[in-house]
Formats: structure tokens, C-alpha cells, sequence
């Protein structure tokens, strides 16, 4: 019989727990949520103020069972979940699941799974938060409405399966905005003129762009003013006329925050956000190293603050000074955003002593590479800036304008380290100009124009699109993750190498749901919901008052909208494909794995075919028509319209005019259909 229970979410963070504690301490999971709204119906009552109508989830009979005599059988229960508003809210659940089996039952938190923490968290208990509670159901009920109420709409209109969100239909949205700004996108022509000049005492070139005329600043739009231009510079002499020499620091970025990590796990590493979060996931709950068992490394990873204890501070400075010596540190302070909540730390290495490479083969690789960010870019926040000598030189010729700058790395400091990366991929040149002075004419070497055009928007990564939702206010730090996730597996968006491409299916589901539900699907409803949901973690508000006043809105504009909706019939779009079966010009359908072709007689006619996709690039191998198929996994293929009969080529890579076909080594499999196995 165990003194205490301690209840955690995991069995990963069950067994790190377990050796701080003695042995009349007991710590099980609970796996997760026990207790949930039904997925079989809405689950509120709204004639009876919103009450939450919730069950124990399915299949965990057994394990609610073994947690009622566990808690009968221990004089106190600690419940220990998550140190966040879904953390405290699973607490919530499982007193209400225990309240008639446990003598005593109370709250722990802690923010990183080591000995110190677990222990004093022990000997600080506190009551259930009910304030967090009731903003994570406030969440979770105004979630439920919105989804239940809308998707309907897009059964009757689309087809069944859809489903509508609060957050998820305003990150298509942004999506389907980009894509409409790109499609949209007007190129305007630019042209810009570099110098490419040479100094007549160190015999060191280098290029400098055209700025301008008599010291203002002067764009050129045409081949035209371009030649004027050129034509003029005929002859001139390149006189240096200025040089601003000076020093620019650059600074480290902050400890991670929870869309910080995710961003730069996607642009370095390539993960996608659930792959960031299941990773770190099992870095904070712990990972076996040997001589030291179950060891959690890093703090809890949902969270919006770019604050670190003092503790940390401390640990980092040591290890810093004994590394790379005390001209390497600087005691750091952050500023954490005004919308972040700042009940944790930043994502941090829990023991400073742990370096990646030391306990490199007692992690995954996955584990090593994003523990190896986590911990450099920790190390790094808390290190002198980098510090370049710059050199700024203005060039004229005849009455024109010429710029060169330049920059030397003088001191590494934080990027001895770590440099943070950026979506733009824009590295920092490192350019020295020669030891220019005033007055001092320098050589024309040549001058060469460039004709350029303006870009269009990138379409959103998995990174940037975070980026915007946080920027934004839309979502918390986790909701990024499911919210991407699922715009993909309803097939809304689909991924094109890295950018995130609006689908058919995508645009239409957006354009009903933001004609017809403007006043939800917006940006500033979203964030304006967010920070209620704050508001009601701090007791500033009450949940059911905030259900309330947004609910009467809501089910006015519903009304209006299904009974608008009503006669309105979405009309398929028509291939120029004819039905061989019935002659019909076949129509434009939306399945489970996309677009494909379907007879308009349907039930009298029920053919149904892929759309075949071709490129203009004719097969390496035997000259025929190459197809653009779908693995399992959604990734592009390339294929033979003529394998496997006479031509087996097949590839990952798209092919390009004239190269030589080299088999991939890893070739995607085909895919076979099965045949279903009928009961005699």
C-alpha cells in the first residue's frame, strides 16, 4: 500500500518521476484525458446554460477501474499532469473521477521533470485551478458549437466529412489569401546597375550598385533609363567621396518558445510541427541514459515565454565561462510578448551538464539533433553579441551616386554557437572593401545592368504560417500543431515540397464558410476569442457569460444562413471527358484522397476515374508521357504512362529535359489495389 499517488499523463514521465521519490510513493498514468464531450453528438446542454454533458472516454473503463483503487488505497493523491490550461483541466477530470475513492486529493505542478522540482512541488501543493479549467472549457465548448453547428452546412453544400474550426478554417483562409495574392500578382520591372571597381593600391576589387543622382535616391524602371543612364557614365572618373567606418553588434536570439522551436525545427532540421512536438514531447518526459536511468531534458515545451529562472542563469554562466572563457558571457534578460501568458520558462536543457554530444547515443537521431537546438540555442541566449567592423563608402561618378558596404566579422561571441535561421534564407555576406579614403579615385573595371521583376508573396511554410498565426494572435502554442495537421488530413491544404498550397476543396470550403460566416472566420474574431480565453484563466471573466453572449449572434446568423443556403445547389464543375459507359461529359468530384472524375448520372451510372496529372517533359528512359501519382504519404512520384509494360521508369525526383535517367535508389512502390475477401 503506497502512502502517496502521484497521477501523471504518461508512462514516459511516470517512470522519470519514479526515482526522485521513496519507495511508499506510487506514480501511474492516466494516458492522456479520461473524461471528454461525446463524439456522437453536440455533448452541451443549451437550453440549461451551456453545461459541458461529459462521459468517460471509451475503452478506459479498465484503467479508471485500477486508478479508483489506487487512489482508495493511498492516504493522499497527487495529481501531477501538464503545467498548463489542458494540464488542469485532465486534473480537474480525474478529482471528479476519484472524489468518492480518494481520502485527500491535490494539485502539483512543475515546469522540468528533475529531482529538485518534483520534490519541492511535493511539498507545495495546491488546490485545482478552476479559473484554467474553465478557460480550457470555455475553449473546448466554443470549439464544439462552432465545428457541430457549421460542418453541417458543408455536408448539405460540399460533401460529408468536411468539418469547420474556429482556428483551423481561419489558417486556410490565410492560405487561400496568399494564393489568391500570388495568382493576383502584377510583376513590376526594375533594373539595377553594379560597378565592379578596382582600387588602385591593394589591387582589390570589388562592386558597388548605383543609388541615385546628386545624393537622392533614384529607381529605374525600364531598359531605357537604364541605357540613359549608361550612357552617361561614358568616360566619367569614380571618385570616393565618402567612407563611414563604425561597428554593428548582433545579438542572440531568446530561449525557445513553443512556436519558436517549431519554426526553426522546420527550417533546419525540415520537421514538420508534429514531428517538433511529439520529439520534444519525449525529451520532457525523459529518455534512458545509462548511470543515470530516466532523465528528462528539457523544460515543458507549450509555452509563450522567453523567461529562465535564475537557476538556469547561474548553471548557464559556469558552463559558459568553463567552455569558452568569461569574455564569451553576458547575463541575459528577455522580454516575454504582451500576449504570452508567462506561466513557464522558455524551452530550455534542464541540466546544463547534459551536452548533446555526450549522451548522443542514448538519443534517436531525432532526439539528438532537436535536443542539440534546444541546447545550443539556450547556450547561446546568454553570450556576448557578435560585433562587426563596417564600412560604408559612397562612390561618385560624374553627377551619379555608387554605394559599396562592407563588414568584417571582429568577434563571434553567441554565433561561435548558434545562428538563428530565417524563412528568407538570406545569409549574411561577410565583404571587405579595400582601405578606400576620400578623395581617392578608384578604377572602372565594368559596369554591368540587371534587369529584374518584383516577386509575389512565398507561399506559407509549416513555419511561416506559424509565424503569422502567432503574429496574429490566433491560437495558443498548442494549437499550432493539431491546426496544421488537420487542415492537411481534411485535404483542405496540401503540401508542395515545403509551402502549403490551397486544394480545390479548399478554396470552395473557404469561399462558403467566408461568405456566409464572415464574422467568425476572420482574424480579428479569433484573436479577440483568444484573449477572452485569458481573461477567463485570470477570473477576469466568466466562461458560460462569454458561451452566452456569443452564442445568441451566432444562432441568428446560422438560421439565416441554412435557411439562404437552402435552394442553393453547388454545381460540379464539367471535364471536357466523356463517359464511355453513357456518354456524358463526366464531372469534377472531392473523395477522401482528392479530386477525380465521376459520371453526373450517378446512381443509374456509377463510373468513376482518377484524374491523371502529365508534365510537358517527356520520360528519360523511353520518350513517353511521365504521370504525377500520390505515395500513401501524400508525396509526388513521377511514372511511365507506359510501366510496367515496355518501361520501368519510376522516380521521386521530377524529370528535366535531356538529363540521363539514374534509377533512384529508394523507388517508390506503386500502388495495388486489393481485392476485398467476400464471407462465403
Amino acid at each position: 500500500m503506497a502512502d502517496k499517488l502521484i497521477i501523471v499523463e504518461s508512462p514516459a514521465k511516470a517512470n522519470t518521476i519514479k526515482k526522485f521519490l521513496g519507495g511508499s510513493t506510487k506514480v501511474v498514468a492516466s494516458m492522456g484525458h479520461i473524461r471528454d464531450l461525446p463524439k456522437s453528438k453536440l455533448g452541451i446542454d443549451i437550453e440549461h446554460d451551456f453545461e459541458p454533458q461529459y462521459i468517460n472516454i471509451r475503452g478506459k473503463g479498465d484503467l479508471i477501474k485500477s486508478l479508483k483503487k489506487d487512489a482508495k488505497q493511498a492516504k493522499i493523491v497527487f495529481l501531477a499532469t501538464d503545467p498548463d490550461r489542458e494540464g488542469e483541466a485532465i486534473a480537474w477530470h480525474l478529482a471528479y473521477i476519484l472524489k468518492d475513492d480518494a481520502k485527500k486529493i491535490t494539485r502539483v505542478t512543475f515546469n522540468e521533470i528533475t529531482k529538485n522540482a518534483v520534490q519541492k512541488a511535493i511539498k507545495e501543493p495546491r488546490d485545482i485551478d478552476i479559473n484554467l479549467v474553465d478557460a480550457q472549457q470555455a475553449r473546448r465548448v466554443l470549439d464544439r458549437i462552432v465545428g457541430y453547428k457549421i460542418s453541417p452546412v458543408l455536408w448539405k453544400k460540399v460533401k460529408r466529412g468536411l468539418s469547420a474550426g474556429r482556428v483551423q478554417s481561419v489558417a486556410v483562409r490565410l492560405i487561400v489569401e496568399r494564393e489568391e495574392e500570388i495568382e493576383n500578382f502584377v510583376p513590376v520591372e526594375y533594373w539595377n546597375i553594379f560597378a565592379k571597381l578596382k582600387d588602385g593600391e591593394s589591387k582589390k576589387e570589388f562592386e558597388a550598385r548605383f543609388y541615385g543622382k546628386g545624393g537622392k535616391k533614384q529607381e529605374i524602371h525600364s531598359k531605357e533609363e537604364t541605357d540613359e543612364i549608361l550612357k552617361n557614365l561614358e568616360n566619367a572618373k569614380y571618385m570616393v567621396t565618402d567612407v563611414k567606418r563604425g561597428e554593428r553588434k548582433r545579438t542572440p536570439a531568446p530561449p525557445f518558445t513553443t512556436s519558436t522551436m517549431q519554426q526553426e525545427a522546420s527550417r533546419k532540421l525540415g520537421f514538420t510541427l508534429k514531428k517538433t512536438m511529439s520529439v520534444a514531447q519525449g525529451l520532457y518526459e525523459g529518455v534512458k541514459i545509462p548511470e543515470k536511468g530516466t532523465v528528462g531534458l528539457i523544460t515543458y515545451m507549450r509555452t509563450d515565454s522567453t523567461r529562465i529562472s535564475e537557476e538556469a542563469r547561474k548553471m548557464a554562466k559556469e558552463q559558459i565561462i568553463k567552455i569558452y572563457g568569461e569574455n564569451y558571457y553576458e547575463n541575459r534578460y528577455y522580454r516575454t510578448g504582451k500576449d504570452a501568458q508567462d506561466a513557464h520558462e522558455g524551452i530550455r536543457p534542464t541540466y546544463i551538464d547534459i551536452s548533446p554530444d555526450s549522451i548522443k547515443n542514448s538519443l534517436t537521431q531525432d532526439q539528438y539533433k532537436l535536443y542539440k537546438l534546444i541546447y545550443n540555442r539556450f547556450m547561446a541566449s546568454q553570450m556576448k553579441p557578435a560585433v562587426y567592423e563596417t564600412m560604408a563608402v559612397t562612390i561618385k561618378a560624374n553627377d551619379y551616386d555608387f554605394k559599396a558596404n562592407g563588414q568584417n566579422l571582429k568577434f563571434k561571441g553567441f554565433m561561435t554557437l548558434y545562428v538563428e535561421g530565417t524563412d528568407e534564407k538570406t545569409e549574411e555576406k561577410e565583404e571587405l572593401l579595400p582601405n578606400l579614403k576620400e578623395n581617392q579615385e578608384v578604377l572602372l573595371k565594368k559596369l554591368e545592368p540587371k534587369q529584374s521583376f518584383t516577386e509575389p508573396p512565398a507561399r506559407y511554410t509549416e513555419a511561416s504560417l506559424v509565424k503569422a498565426l502567432e503574429e496574429k494572435g490566433i491560437g495558443r502554442p498548442s494549437t499550432y500543431s493539431p491546426t496544421i495537421t488537420t487542415i492537411l488530413e481534411r485535404r483542405y491544404v496540401e503540401k508542395n515540397q515545403k509551402q502549403l498550397c490551397p486544394t480545390e476543396l479548399g478554396r470552395i470550403v473557404n469561399k462558403l464558410l467566408t461568405e456566409n460566416f464572415q464574422d467568425i472566420i476572420n482574424v480579428t474574431f479569433t484573436a479577440k476569442i483568444e484573449n477572452e480565453f485569458d481573461d477567463i484563466a485570470e477570473g477576469k471573466e466568466e466562461w458560460k457569460k462569454m458561451i452566452r453572449e456569443f452564442y445568441g449572434p451566432f444562432e441568428e446568423n446560422l438560421e439565416k444562413v441554412e435557411k439562404e443556403l437552402e435552394h442553393v445547389e453547388l454545381v460540379d464543375e464539367v471535364s471536357d471527358v466523356q463517359c464511355e459507359k453513357c456518354g456524358r461529359m463526366m464531372v469534377y468530384k472531392y473523395g477522401r484522397y482528392g479530386k477525380f472524375l465521376a459520371c453526373p448520372g450517378y446512381p443509374e451510372c456509377k463510373n468513376a476515374k482518377p484524374i491523371i496529372e502529365t508534365i510537358d517533359v517527356p520520360c528519360p528512359k523511353c520518350g513517353g508521357k511521365v504521370q504525377v501519382r500520390k505515395s500513401k504519404r501524400r508525396r509526388n512520384y513521377y511514372i511511365c504512362e507506359n510501366n510496367p509494360e515496355t518501361c520501368d521508369y519510376i522516380s521521386w525526383n521530377k524529370p528535366k529535359l535531356g538529363e540521363k535517367w539514374e534509377p533512384d535508389k529508394e523507388k517508390p512502390k506503386k500502388k495495388t489495389t486489393r481485392k476485398r475477401k467476400t464471407k462465403k
